[in-house]
């Protein structure tokens, strides 16, 4: 059930090395790598960016109800989200 941790999140996005969204994959490196560094910084906590993430996990699953999209639709856009929080949750201290 468990897939690698990898911060390219392919494995969550169910893709096999096909780039067909090239774009939309380096919009979420970006993003996540701009997170990592505003924790890193110590501009937001781990527990803000996780709860950023979570809200738009949230935000995502009310536009999936709305527009009637069926499990397979909206679960690969979740399971990036769930990706990035566990990637973002290595980045609390130790303790």
């Amino acid at each position: 059930m468990s897939e690698p941790t990898s911060n390219d999140n392919e494995a969550a996005a169910g893709r096999t090395g096909r780039h067909e969204d090239a774009p939309g994959q380096a919009a979420i490196l970006l993003v996540e790598g701009l997170i990592h560094c505003l924790i890193a910084k110590s501009v937001i906590s781990v527990e803000e960016a996780i709860e950023i993430v979570a809200s738009a996990s949230e935000v995502k699953d009310d536009i999936a109800t709305d527009r009637g999209e069926t499990p397979l639709v909206y679960q690969a856009p979740r399971t990036i989200l769930e990706s990035i929080a566990a990637s973002l949750a290595f980045d609390r201290p130790p303790g």
